[in-house]
């Protein structure tokens, strides 16, 4: 028995929830996989075979637990964490990408053939990219059919199937039943109440409302938080309810056309359950029932529902330094982008300023250039402009000149930034520059740098919300050195030293903190709020 086996054996044993989603147990006598927490009896250990992948599974003959739902669990963190090819790939068809573009586009964007990645995939993962995106329809058809009131036909097409028969077959399959009855043997009152597509008009927008799995402990008040601090007038807006309820709201330009949605997380005290943590959904409008998987993937990598606290609180927290802060804040997260392009933009227009001067450049920015919508939820008016309109739509001007000081303008920053933002976002237009989930992140990087007016620090901060790379260190960052300060940090707290190698201090000090230097930088982030209560956190840099 490998030392790999034993120890995922200790975990189906122990029925430990931390390992839902990050591997898959299938049993050899009954034909079923199940998640690490499954209640069913322990298999013996010559009768188990363990999957990375749920596709695995299913190419290996096996079909769902109906009792412990398996394609219910949170998504493994290894996708972020690896930054090969198989992460990659499996970041993008998370994304909708093979159901969109097919293997050819999927292999394009990786930037080998489609044979080569095909290989990979099965050596690495037990399953081709096709299998892959089938086991991902399969997860959306269950959540749609289990937390909604869509029609058949309707939850075929939103996961993805290109037929009913496909769909039909593929449910039957996976989860041993067809789809009415999948339907039939949900429990009742999940996700709340859902408008359908039934008899609406072509032009009505698509609503639903799904419920997110997330792993526990999580941060929701800092991730919230974090959103809020940032949200742009028009194309998001943040609350909290009276009873703790957390709400965060934006538009978003997907594959099929612009849409909407509210993401809330709600103390599960509030919601009548006895268990410390929270209920996470999301409510949706939609130009296309296609882009149901793409917005709940993207929804799910902007609070980084996937990623495993327990593991990046246990390594920060031996640091005696973080100790506090892991502490005081356990499950914290690292906030990902629904829109890379928009990231990008966001990034470089903070470089040197406040999140508060951010806010009101980004704010005139989208309301000059942005794309109106007409959306249910209240305060979303605009859909963040795409880096065409950003260029069609900037003047690059000279110092000096009238119109550089013109009022008016899109961008009122200094002409360096402004030649910046627009020398990204054609590249990025013209296709020069891509930036997406399935960048490989040194590559990125370089890229990047290569861009006037890009530096290292937006290099990392794009790693860290784009590709959601756990590793990123944002150096020269003058935030994380006031919060290394307040947590009294050594490597930052000589003022007798200069601003640059105390910099450079403090990133040979984050070093021990890999591979999770991006949790790191988040709790430093909100440590000087944190532990200086009075401290104003809207004079910190764009994070």
């Amino acid at each position: 028995m490998t030392d790999l086996f034993a120890e995922r054996y200790r975990a189906i044993a122990a029925r430990d929830r931390r390992f839902d989603g990050q591997f898959f147990t299938a049993v050899r006598t009954t034909g079923i996989y199940c998640r690490p927490s499954c209640p069913a009896r322990t298999p013996r250990p010559e009768n188990v075979t363990f999957f990375l992948t749920s596709a695995a599974a299913h190419e290996a003959g096996y079909r769902a637990c109906k009792r412990c739902l398996p394609e219910a669990a949170p998504g493994t963190p290894a996708w972020n964490l690896r930054h090969d090819l198989a992460g990659r790939a499996m970041r993008l068809v998370a994304d909708g990408v093979v159901d969109r573009e097919g293997v050819p586009g999927l292999a394009a964007r990786l930037g080998y053939t489609p044979r080569h990645v095909h290989r990979l995939l099965v050596a690495e993962l037990g399953a081709g990219p096709l299998a892959l995106a089938r086991a991902q329809r399969a997860q959306t058809a269950r959540a749609l059919l289990v937390g909604t009131s869509l029609r058949l036909a309707d939850v075929a097409f939103a996961a993805g199937f290109g037929s009913i028969r496909q769909f039909n077959d593929t449910v039957q399959e996976v989860f041993g039943v067809v789809p009415s009855t999948l339907r039939a043997s949900a429990p009742r009152g999940g996700a709340g109440p859902d408008a359908t597509a039934e008899g609406r008009a072509p032009t009505e927008p698509v609503r639903l409302t799904l419920r997110l799995p997330v792993r526990e402990p999580f941060d929701a008040p800092g991730v919230f938080g974090f959103l809020a601090a940032r949200a742009v007038t028009g194309v998001e807006t943040a609350s909290a309810d009276d009873d703790g309820t957390l709400r965060y709201a934006r538009t978003v330009a997907l594959p099929h056309g612009p849409a909407a949605f509210e993401v809330s997380a709600t103390p599960r005290a509030v919601s009548g359950r006895d268990a410390r943590g929270w209920d996470v959904q999301v409510r949706v409008e939609l130009t296309s029932l296609a882009d149901v998987a793409t917005v709940v993937a993207r929804v799910r990598r902007l609070l980084d529902l996937d990623a495993d606290p327990v593991a990046v609180d246990t390594a920060l927290g031996t640091d005696p330094a973080l100790a506090l802060l892991v502490t005081a804040t356990p499950g914290i997260r690292v906030p990902g982008a629904v829109d890379p392009h928009e990231l990008l933009v966001r990034a470089i227009v903070g470089q040197q300023i406040s999140v508060a001067a951010a806010r009101t450049h980004l704010g005139r920015l989208a309301a000059r250039l942005g794309t109106p919508y007409a959306s249910s939820f209240d305060g979303l008016t605009t859909v963040f402009p795409s880096a065409a309109a950003i260029v069609d739509g900037v003047p690059v001007t000279a110092p000096g000149t009238p119109e550089a000081s013109d009022p008016d303008r899109p961008l009122r920053l200094p002409a360096r930034g402004v030649a910046a933002v627009v020398g990204a976002t054609r590249a990025l237009a013209a296709g020069d520059l891509a930036v997406d989930v399935g960048a490989d992140p040194d590559t990125l990087r370089t890229a990047l740098l290569a861009l006037p007016g890009v530096g290292a620090w937006t290099a990392a901060y794009v790693a860290m919300r784009v590709l959601g790379d756990p590793d990123a260190w944002p150096e020269g960052d003058v935030a994380l050195v006031a919060g290394a300060a307040a947590a009294g940090i050594a490597a930052a707290s000589a003022a007798e030293r200069r601003p640059t190698q105390r910099h450079r201090d403090l990133a040979a000090h984050a070093a021990a903190w890999a591979p999770w230097r991006s949790y790191a930088a988040m709790h430093l982030w909100a440590a000087p709020s944190r532990l200086t209560p009075t401290a104003n956190p809207t004079r910190e840099v764009l994070r």
